[in-house]
């Protein structure tokens, strides 16, 4: 297939784009660079032997948008572009309104209007909000409590392709809800490198480790859990990609919709110990405040994926940790 992966030089739109390649697809990346680097495209070529065709755009221009579809016919769009700081929201909830959802209906309006009805769209468990459960379906109500401006924008977004479908019965959009990926590729080329203050917690462990910060601020370990830090599903990025091909291999009509989790939890402080196991680096973290909308747990129930698309997560935490070694000593 010949497919436009927007936020292709991103973390995950970089690994995804590998992947696609490396399984005899056409991709083209279009990327506005605000948190990624140019150099991720030269590792994608030495990864693939493939040198991708690169459009330095952004999903707000809506007429650099018509130029680069109506000179090109893709089958497929897979939706990576966007805002994802979920702080940054908080403070600048217009700013991801504006880029998140207005440059997805831009983008959506240069597909349709172009003839191209298939988008695979990169979602986030933020979607279901606080359900009351700590393992999560794909048949949970979303939209109610959602914490943060980031999150409200992913679930615009799934309302908006829902809408469509139902207006276009020929309309395919695949929603990925993601959990927490983490890891790199076991190359070392590619990784998690993000611009400015990163908002997860690998990253931020990356950058205490390498010296750039002085300690890991861990936001409380009064919570009802083992240790008393939060519990969250990490998926190694790798497998994260793989779960786009499975899902580009499986397109239909309408609406489809899968939580891309490993099904397990673990803690803040399970995942500072396997980094420290694994690089032999100590890791200082201070204990603070609890941050307002974190949830105590919460894992994906991935079997919808694996019934539906064969896709099952085959890398672990250690795994990931031995990755995201790599990439740092690739950095240094």
């Amino acid at each position: 297939m010949k497919i436009l992966v927007t936020g292709g030089t991103g973390f995950i739109g970089s690994h995804t784009v590998v992947e696609l390649i490396s399984a005899g697809h056409e991709v083209e990346i279009l990327d506005n660079l605000s948190n990624s680097k140019e150099s991720v495209l030269d590792a994608i070529s030495k990864l693939t032997g493939v040198s991708p065709k690169f459009y330095k755009a952004d999903i707000l221009d809506r007429a650099r948008l018509t130029e680069i579809f109506s000179g090109t016919k893709y089958d497929v769009v897979i939706h990576f572009a966007g805002l994802k700081a979920v702080a940054e929201s908080v403070e600048q909830p217009l700013k991801y309104y504006e880029n998140n959802v207005e440059g997805t209906i831009n983008l959506l309006n240069a597909m349709l209007n172009t003839g191209v009805n298939n988008i695979i769209f990169s979602s986030s468990a933020t979607v279901y909000g606080d359900p009351g459960v700590t393992a999560y379906t794909e048949d949970l109500p979303t939209g109610r409590n959602i914490p943060s401006p980031y999150g409200k924008t992913k679930y615009m977004i799934e309302e908006i392709l829902k809408d469509i479908a139902m207006s276009k019965p020929e309309f395919s959009a695949t929603i990925l809800r993601y959990f927490n990926p983490v890891g790199a590729h076991p190359s070392g080329f590619i990784g998690e490198d993000p611009n400015g203050r990163p908002n997860n917690l690998m990253p931020i462990i990356m950058k205490v480790a390498q010296g750039e910060y002085p300690e890991l601020s861990i936001y409380g370990d009064d919570y009802p859990t083992s240790d008393g830090t939060c519990i969250r599903d990490y998926i190694h990025v790798v497998d994260l990609a793989k779960g786009h091909l499975a899902a580009l291999q499986h397109i239909k009509p309408g609406i489809s919709v899968y939580n891309l989790g490993s099904g397990k939890g673990t803690s803040v402080l399970e995942m500072v110990a396997a980094f420290e196991k694994a690089s032999g680096k100590k890791i200082p973290y201070k204990i603070v405040g609890r941050r307002t909308g974190d949830l105590p747990e919460m894992h994906a129930i991935p079997e919808k994926a694996f019934r539906e698309l064969g896709w099952k997560t085959e890398l672990t935490i250690d795994d990931a940790m031995r990755d995201t070694i790599n990439y740092l000593r690739a950095l240094a």
